[in-house]
């Protein structure tokens, strides 16, 4: 939001001086409010990429901008005249908007897919100057300084959209910022902080959408303990611990197949839901996580040495609602303590329901 206010502070810079650099030529006036006018879009920019999480800096690059674009004035001035001072500016914005315009096109495809309206949005608004100000060059180079006149159609056109945008951007910048931060608190209210994966809140969200659907297929149940976790946080240390349960938690999402529910249910459990499946591809989606934990070395850097650890896992029958989880979650954990009685490392079903 800082950086974002930045961009409005430079924006409102720029028509102020504007106002008082009088008609359209050379000028100290003239040449800082184009520079300006240049630096407040690359501000937006930056502030864009802050907020999709990709750091940058910000003041070091605007004043690098402000300087080259001023030197560059300077040069063209001397050359070519102020003509073409002022078709730099409209080329050089026309061509930083249509490149803006793009990525929030390709963002709406991608690394923004759930803000893809809003980010259409943005494009939309964006194309609309660009596309001014291509207008505005095209008009520079064939009509020639009378184009700048500001009691001229086009330009009351030009800064009527400015002022629109200036009205528009700002609350769409909060609602964009408040929408992420929403996203953000609903991911952390239903995800682990450890591990990332879904904890009980999130597991049973997920659930309720897949018994809503129609073609829903019934569920089965998988509870995963790691074996002995108690005395490898004794041996090794807590922080060792969490490495173990980070890197299981990896283990069992690589064994997992796509669409199963993967949660930390506490402590050392995990559970993972398989949805549309049977009884021979649970088994065999159990038996694939617990060899893949057995065959697993976490690297003990502290220590300089490989833990190793395996799991018990115990498997309820199927269920079709969210309404009898608790019950198939009592199935599973029964079998699990029933695998870890008969020596551990080994998947083990409910006696409610056997292979």
């Amino acid at each position: 939001m800082e950086v974002f206010a930045l961009g409005n502070l430079l924006l409102g810079l720029a028509y102020i001086l504007q106002l008082f650099g009088g008609a359209p030529g050379w000028s100290m006036l003239s040449v800082i409010n184009h520079s300006l006018t240049l630096c407040a879009p690359v501000a937006y920019l930056l502030g864009a990429l802050r907020f999709f999480e990709r750091p940058t800096a910000v003041v070091r690059p605007l004043l690098a901008l402000a300087v080259t674009y001023t030197v560059a004035q300077a040069l063209v001035q001397l050359w070519l005249g102020d003509e073409a001072r002022h078709a730099l500016l409209a080329g050089t914005c026309a061509l930083l908007f249509l490149l803006m315009m793009l990525a929030a096109l390709h963002g709406s495809r991608t690394f923004a897919k759930d803000l893809r309206v809003e980010m259409l949005v943005m494009a939309a608004l964006i194309g609309g100057i660009c596309a001014l100000n291509a207008a505005k060059l095209a008009m520079i180079v064939s009509g020639g300084m009378a184009a700048l006149d500001m009691n001229g159609g086009f330009q009351k056109v030009f800064y009527l959209y400015m002022s629109f945008l200036a009205t528009v951007l700002p609350p769409c910048a909060v609602w964009l910022v408040l929408r992420r931060l929403t996203d953000e608190l609903r991911s952390l209210a239903a995800h682990d902080p450890l591990t990332r994966l879904l904890n009980r809140r999130g597991l049973m969200d997920a659930l309720e959408v897949h018994f809503r659907s129609r073609t829903a297929q019934p569920a089965f149940l998988l509870i995963v303990d790691i074996d002995h976790f108690k005395r490898i946080n004794d041996t090794h240390g807590h922080q060792a611990g969490d490495l173990v349960l980070c890197q299981v938690a990896d283990v069992i999402k690589a064994s997992a197949r796509q669409g199963d529910l993967i949660c930390r249910l506490g402590g050392e459990e995990f559970v993972v839901v398989a949805l549309g499946s049977d009884s021979t591809g649970v088994l065999q989606l159990a038996q694939r996580m617990r060899a893949a934990i057995d065959n697993h070395e976490v690297s003990d850097s502290s220590r300089g040495q490989a833990i190793r650890c395996t799991a018990t896992i115990g498997v309820s029958g199927p269920f079709n609602g969210v309404q009898v989880f608790d019950e198939f979650l009592l199935q599973a954990d029964s079998a699990l303590y029933q695998g870890k009685a008969a020596g551990r490392n080994r998947v083990e079903w409910s006696s409610v329901h056997q292979v």
